[in-house]
């Protein structure tokens, strides 16, 4: 199959092409790193280089969290129109199959059950709670901290910040693209992807890098809050997998999201105690600090991309955080 991938270049894109060349497919990427930043929301060049091919694999993106506003018009010019540009060119060059990197974010902070009032939308945090080292999120009517649940792909969208609002306006723009084309798009709900090339020293890195960085300096890793937050690490190559994998199924014509994890719940306190002991670095601190962005819990259920793809995560947490420990892990520009 002919594949187009926009951001190729980057940490999940370059672990994409080579999934793609392991399995005999033909792919071009497509990148901000290689090409003018133009280039990619430039219709005649995304026609160009979209015509005769199968099907695009669409990752570039700016990503991180978006709490900034003065980022608002760059999430929105990325992501947004980065999107729309592209899907249109696809339709144009009667392309009908797009695979799209959405994310767990989608969801902010999902759902929860409380003993009293059972299953609910997960509210805001309070300012007020957090300052006072209150993390749990709280019922609405009788205050009691929520039990966090594994959320599905049928939750409602609740994005808390700036990237995640551009993840659910990409989704929107995909549905809207499959319906008016015919096609078939899949969105991509990524987990916490980590592994060698995660990007580093950045606003935008993961967890997992920042942890790498501290300890490579010697210094203990710094966690916020109480370090409690439940998320799902997934490694790079078993998202590599499920992208290409979602490429060669054969779902319904339409729109689908389906959700990308492991199926393990960490918590960021474990993942920093790990990586301190397979560094042989000092133990984390737990500073109690916090950004009203984050989302307290956000592991979903990742069952239906099992079912749909054929596919299944390969890589064990452990071994995957010791691929972080060596120099490999080269730092890259977020698309």
């Amino acid at each position: 199959m002919k594949v187009l991938v926009t951001g190729s270049a980057g940490f999940i894109g370059t672990a994409v092409l080579r999934r793609l060349d392991d399995l005999g497919h033909s792919a071009t990427g497509y990148d901000r790193q290689t090409d003018p930043a133009d280039e990619l929301i430039d219709l005649r060049r995304l026609r160009a280089a979209i015509r005769g091919q199968d099907a695009i694999i669409h990752l570039a993106a700016k990503v991180g969290l978006g709490v900034n506003l003065s980022d608002l018009d760059g999430y929105a010019r990325d992501n947004d129109l980065g999107t729309a540009v592209l899907l249109r060119a696809a339709a144009e060059e009667s392309v009908r199959r797009v695979v799209l990197a959405s994310s767990m974010v989608v969801y902010g902070e999902g759902r929860a059950r409380c003993p009293e009032h059972g299953t609910m939308p997960v509210p805001p945090r309070a300012t007020a709670d957090l300052a006072c080292g209150r993390f749990e999120p709280r019922c609405a009517a009788c205050g009691s901290e929520l039990q966090p649940h594994l959320v599905t792909e049928e939750a409602r969208l609740d994005p808390r910040n700036g990237y995640a609002a551009t993840k659910v306006q990409l989704e929107q723009f995909a549905r809207i693209w499959a319906r008016e084309s015919g096609g078939t798009a899949i969105a991509l709900r990524y987990h916490n992807v980590y592994g060698p090339g995660l990007p580093r020293d950045t606003p935008y890195a993961g967890v997992a890098a920042i942890f790498r960085s501290t300890l490579a300096a010697g210094r203990p890793p710094r966690v916020f809050e109480d370090g409690r937050q439940r998320r799902d690490f997934v490694h790079v190559d078993d998202v590599a997998a499920a992208t290409v994998a979602a490429l060669e199924c054969q779902p319904e014509q339409g729109f689908t999201a389906l959700n990308v994890g492991s199926g393990r719940v960490t918590t960021i306190g474990e993942v920093a105690r790990r990586m301190a002991m397979i560094m042989d670095g000092p133990e984390p601190v737990i500073t109690g600090d916090y950004r009203l962005g984050d989302v307290r819990h956000i592991t979903a259920d990742s069952s239906a991309a099992r079912t749909l793809l054929h596919w299944s995560p390969q890589v064990d947490l452990d071994a995957g955080l010791r691929t972080l420990q060596h120099p490999t892990c080269q730092h890259q520009k977020a698309l």
